[in-house]
């Protein structure tokens, strides 16, 4: 809940890439309506949601609000009001540099007199909340990462890390945010008991483990993304693909990338390894 302008789709955008259900702008008259339909049954797995709330409800409504969130209706305890809010002066600055109305403004009404007027709308709303948020002076990652920490805090599903290998002779993937080349490293293709076999296969596998420049290679990529997957999660990025290539797809991007997920899943929750040539997309 808050002011337009205040930050509110930015939330309600970063609660969904941690599995909340979001609805934003709904009537506060439909509100009971709504929790009857999303409260668990007692064979139900009880979910997340989130919603935005703002002045586009006429007063009656949002006074409604408070009445409803008193009603016990949900377990106060399961209830957590975020109220988003800014200064007048950075309000005024955000609308002129989108150029985006302002849901109050009007042919008589101009963006100043909206403001103030959402202001006083919204102020049953704000004396409620459990939590009064000031995006005055915070970024759009300093405000996701606010949400973040007062709304999902440890629950937090964190950065999906893709690990995808894929072959040279059949072009780049466009969906990676890194690429590594490991075609210089000693290929079991050429060793013709291992050629039908795959970077998943341990005659595979024992080849290449034993490679000290494979080794060296694994050792200096963990080490790349350990340093800096934290600044991109720091950055409120929901999805990183790192992409390994070698010749056809096969051997050692496979291996890679298998012995890369599985060392990470020790520090990330949400690690996977598809192989593109192998068929595992």
């Amino acid at each position: 809940m808050g002011r337009s302008g205040s930050g509110k789709s930015s939330a309600l955008h970063l609660l969904e890439d941690e599995g909340f259900t979001c609805i934003d702008n709904i009537p506060v008259t439909l509100l009971p309506a709504l929790v009857e339909q999303i409260l668990p049954t007692a064979s139900q797995q009880q979910s997340d949601f989130a919603i935005g709330i703002d002045a586009r409800n006429i007063n009656s409504n949002l006074n409604q609000l408070v009445d409803f969130i008193d009603s016990g209706s949900i377990p106060r305890a399961n209830i957590q009001v975020i109220f988003l809010d800014s200064s007048t002066e950075v309000l005024l600055k955000r609308f002129s540099e989108t150029r985006r109305r302002h849901p109050l403004s009007d042919e008589s009404t101009g963006l100043h007199e909206a403001i103030a007027e959402e202001s006083e709308i919204l102020a049953p709303v704000a004396k409620i909340a459990d939590y009064t948020l000031d995006t005055t002076q915070l970024s759009l990652h300093e405000l996701r990462s606010a949400v973040k920490r007062l709304i999902v805090g440890e629950q937090s599903k964190g950065m999906a890390i893709m690990f995808k290998s894929f072959g040279f002779k059949y072009g780049i993937p466009i969906d990676m945010d890194f690429v590594f080349d490991v075609r210089c490293l000693p290929n079991p293709f050429w060793n013709q008991a291992l050629r039908e076999q795959t970077g998943l296969d341990n005659g595979v596998t024992e080849f290449l483990s034993a490679e000290q420049d494979v080794n060296d290679m694994f050792n200096d990529i963990c080490d790349f993304l350990q340093k800096w997957i934290p600044k991109f999660e720091q950055n409120n990025r929901s999805y990183l693909t790192v992409a390994i290539g070698c010749t056809g797809g096969r051997h050692r991007s496979v291996y890679m990338c298998e012995r890369l997920a599985k060392a990470l899943k020790n520090d990330y929750k949400n690690v996977q390894a598809r192989h593109r040539q192998l068929g595992t997309h």
